[in-house]
């Protein structure tokens, strides 16, 4: 007799492709190639982080698989870079008239590499006064939490930046179904810190961590849950409480856990 394999449940969010929308594909796919795979893909990236995108739409050249099988057309480039929520795209035209074929645009995903760029060409700096009184929140899940505060803090983990929304309501910068709201001190953390803080094109607020590498636990300046029953974890860089027993700890489609 065949034996049956044991799948558990899906994680947070995660769907079949067969599930998925033509146009989620593609925006997928142009993500992770412009964020991550450029360099493997043979697509060049200037310092600002775009890609000519007649490179991208080379199907007889473009080794990378995703993309290539997708063979998504001009429109639809356009419409992935126009209608994604999230903004998560820049698409430049480079000739005075707007042309009808790729060779006419650069691409550029906003915000989010693992790649090496130049934030000083992609992302605009911020200052100290600038960021005086804003309310900036990075989202995150009670699977992560643990490890947060073991760590000693918040960081990029596979991604070059710290990715914080510019308030809870904002719609770039934070995922819609996090469970902890994490709101960061950002005016300590530069005075006291010495941390570079960056706002991309489509409005996330971004930070490396420093040389370190890590958003320091003394920089939270409240920590809550979403969901009732889960009241305040962390306040003015102290801890106040834990998690609550019996939570779900979901690992989230396309995160992996933290160190």
């Amino acid at each position: 007799m065949e034996a049956k394999t044991h799948r558990g449940p899906p994680r947070r969010g995660q769907h079949s492709k067969r599930s998925e929308s033509r146009e989620v594909q593609i925006s997928k796919a142009l993500s992770k190639l412009l964020r991550h795979q450029a360099a493997n893909a043979g697509v060049p990236l200037d310092q600002e982080g775009y890609a000519p995108l007649d490179r991208v739409e080379e199907r007889d050249q473009l080794q990378w698989g995703p993309l290539k099988s997708l063979s998504p057309s001009l429109e639809e480039i356009k419409s992935v870079v126009t209608d994604n929520a999230k903004q998560r795209f820049t698409l430049k035209c480079i000739r005075e008239q707007e042309p009808s074929d790729p060779s006419g645009y650069l691409v550029r995903a906003n915000q989010g590499h693992s790649l090496q760029v130049d934030e000083s060409a992609l992302f605009t700096p911020l200052s100290r006064g600038e960021m005086a009184g804003t309310t900036v929140v990075h989202g995150t899940y009670f699977a992560f939490w643990d490890a947060i505060v073991t760590s000693g803090g918040l960081k990029p983990m596979s991604r070059g930046h710290i990715h914080c929304a510019p308030g809870e309501n904002a719609v770039s910068g934070m995922r819609g179904d996090a469970e902890l709201l994490v709101e960061i001190d950002v005016e300590k953390s530069i005075a006291e810190g010495g941390l570079a803080w960056w706002r991309s094109s489509n409005g996330v607020i971004l930070t490396d961590g420093g040389p370190e590498g890590v958003l320091s636990t003394s920089f939270f300046k409240k920590v809550s849950g979403r969901s009732a029953g889960v009241g305040i974890l962390w306040e003015d860089g102290e801890k106040k409480a834990d998690l609550p027993p019996g939570l779900k700890m979901v690992v989230p489609s396309g995160k992996r856990t933290r160190r």
